[in-house]
């Protein structure tokens, strides 16, 4: 267990619902034997000075609040720099938390926080950029790449699952090129999923994915048809065996990924690059805090 003795907090806060989730933060990390200089950043484009402000400080810990782009997002900043990370999930999904087995109530994340526990975990690489938790190709980049800008604020989810349908309609199976040092495959897919941890878009989909293994595991869902990919998204969030049946999985340092026709990839979230790109882990290089031991499905 390592000792704290500064803090600093950032909370994405671009939205109503994010400033009270902020207010609420600051209350639950009232009694910390240490001080935290809390900061709310409604503008996001703010989020990378805002953290290199506060590491110029040199804290012991910073605490990153918002959902799994934000933190994937902050991630490279803090690494090399001695300073222990923790999580508030403020998201949607909130996979990153969930591989770590954070609770994903605000009080119940601080309450990991005030026990200590710290953790040494690997991180994703998408060749230079690290990353948290899981990229993708396939439906979810061709959504977030497409979606006009403010719909979903101005229609709300009516509006952003109906723009997602949309898209599923336009949606095509695609050529996956893999290779792992030692296979080489060509494959039909519906879905590739280069994972860190084992959970996507809040689900677990990716067994063999740990931030302890050392490893980078890349997963392809194999399909001529996209109706494989909603057979094999239902079986996940229903917990199946048969989400195993159209799987694939390739477990590596490095993994080399292509695509035919070139695809853009979601970075936790974010359209932040496209294929080709080389899939790495950095093995434990973070320390985060966390309960002692990880969750396991099921």
């Amino acid at each position: 267990m390592r000792e704290i003795r500064s803090a600093a907090m950032i909370v994405n806060a671009k939205s109503r619902k994010g400033q009270k989730l902020f207010k609420r933060a600051c209350a639950a990390m009232q009694g910390l034997p240490y001080k935290v200089d809390a900061r709310a950043v409604e503008d996001p484009e703010q989020l990378e000075a805002t953290v290199r402000d506060v590491l110029a400080a040199k804290p012991d810990l910073v605490i990153l609040g918002g959902g799994d782009g934000t933190i994937s997002g902050l991630v490279d900043l803090l690494v090399g720099q001695d300073v222990v990370l923790g999580v508030l999930p403020l998201g949607t999904a909130n996979s990153f938390s969930r591989t770590l087995g954070i609770p994903r109530t605000i009080e119940g994340a601080v309450d990991v926080i005030r026990a200590g526990h710290t953790r040494r975990i690997d991180l994703g690489m998408i060749d230079g950029d690290y990353f948290a938790n899981c990229a993708a190709m396939g439906i979810s980049p061709q959504i977030a790449e497409t979606v006009p800008h403010g719909l979903k604020k101005v229609l709300g989810m009516v509006g952003y699952l109906g723009w997602a349908g949309y898209q599923f309609g336009r949606f095509k199976p695609f050529t996956l090129h893999v290779d792992d040092g030692t296979t080489k495959r060509k494959m039909r897919v519906v879905e590739v999923r280069i994972s860190n941890g084992p959970y996507h878009g809040g689900t677990w989909l990716v067994d063999e994915a740990s931030v302890n293994s050392g490893e980078i595991v890349v997963q392809a869902v194999r399909g001529r048809y996209k109706r494989k990919l909603v057979y094999n998204w239902m079986a996940s969030i229903l917990g199946l065996k048969a989400r195993h049946q159209d799987t694939i999985s390739f477990s590596a340092k490095s993994v080399h990924v292509d695509t035919e026709p070139r695809l853009p990839i979601s970075i936790d979230g974010e359209v932040l690059a496209r294929t080709p790109v080389t899939a790495k882990v950095a093995a434990g290089v973070i320390e985060v805090m966390a309960p002692p031991t990880p969750p396991r499905q099921g």
